[in-house]
């Protein structure tokens, strides 16, 4: 069976058959819903490499993530793919985990099955490995930071929008000592959300405190580690930024094991709002960044400049926004409610 089997039921043209599968958008969309009915009765299955062949395509879009174990990204991927398949591609998915060798191994394997686009949704890529995607002018996609060319496309996150709601957040409900748990140093995104918190606790006549500026790594371990640090200063804080969710969780977890309570003996706010954040005990208070929008900005760029519906050679942004998403490890700084008047005491 081929697509002259298709075309003949469908009664269309061999042409009309192979743009319909092509997905050429000048279909009409009636014939286009013919020919996918027809090709669903017969279980056709279209041959991906003759596809490739005769459109000078392959279908496939690329995506580089830091490290599959970080639930935010599974979350990506997912919706990446989802977008991607909507449209008529498939995925190649690689993970670098922050290992220049295996960074350049992802490149190769990129490059090797002639992807369409690739999103870059990690750091530390080299510049001579950048310079083989673009010699080859594979359309790239980057997160906040990308170099100047054709076909390079930036997801520009407002980490400030989502921190800055968080920080009014704990400074409403009273507090004025808070700790941040910073992400790995030289990571842009990182680095953003540290110099957002920053800003904020100012906007709101807040000194910072540097004994209170931790170091973290974006893990569970690391917010475990800070969190314990935290632990054994003599002046603690009565809230904790986290540069991500998992750090905040190790900071939850530490916590519970110490026989303290959140958010009665501190408040913890995470960053990224992944999935699991709703569940966790208590439920997490999080800035969200969503990877739907993430990943369909990056969908849409690779595919504007693949298809050829891109026409400027300049660096093309993409805004992300970010909002702040508030569930139960944020209360009122512990001791608060003695200050009260007892009428509002007993109010309450």
């Amino acid at each position: 069976m081929d697509i002259r089997t298709i075309a003949r039921l469908a009664n269309v043209s061999i042409a009309t058959v192979s743009r319909t599968i092509n997905r050429v958008p000048t279909v009409n969309p009636k014939i286009a819903k013919r020919v996918w009915e027809v090709i669903e009765e017969l279980d056709y299955f279209p041959n991906t490499q003759a596809r490739a062949l005769v459109s000078g395509r392959s279908w496939i879009l690329g995506l580089i993530v830091s490290e599959i174990t970080n639930p935010f990204f599974p979350e990506l991927i997912q919706g990446f793919e989802d977008i991607a398949v909507e449209h008529g591609y498939e995925i190649l998915v690689s993970s670098t985990n922050h290992d220049p060798k295996r960074m350049s191994h992802c490149i190769r394997r990129m490059l090797e099955r002639k992807v369409d686009g690739v999103a870059v949704m990690t750091f530390g890529i080299e510049a001579p490995l950048l310079d083989q995607l673009a010699q080859r002018k594979v359309p790239l996609v980057f997160i906040d930071v990308g170099p100047d060319g054709p076909g390079i496309n930036v997801l520009k996150v407002d980490y400030h929008h989502g921190i800055r709601q968080g920080v009014q957040h704990l400074a409403a409900l009273g507090h004025r000592n808070i700790a941040f748990v910073r992400g790995p140093e030289g990571l842009h995104s990182a680095e953003s959300r540290l110099d957002a918190f920053l800003v904020s606790l100012r906007e709101c006549g807040i000194a910072p405190n540097p004994a209170w500026i931790l170091s973290g790594d974006h893990t569970l371990e690391g917010g475990m580690a800070a969190m314990q640090q935290l632990l054994g200063e003599k002046n603690m804080p009565t809230a904790v930024m986290c540069s991500n969710d998992m750090t905040a969780i190790g900071v939850l977890h530490t916590m519970y094991r110490a026989g303290l309570r959140v958010p009665d003996d501190l408040s913890v706010i995470g960053f990224d709002n992944i999935h699991i954040a709703e569940v966790t005990i208590p439920p997490l208070t999080t800035v969200q960044m969503s990877r739907f929008d993430l990943a369909k900005a990056a969908v849409t760029a690779l595919r504007a400049c693949a298809e050829g519906t891109e026409k400027s050679a300049q660096k093309h942004e993409y805004n992300i926004q970010t909002d702040l998403v508030v569930r139960e490890s944020t209360g009122f700084p512990r001791g608060a409610m003695k200050d009260l008047p007892k009428k509002v005491r007993a109010k309450k």
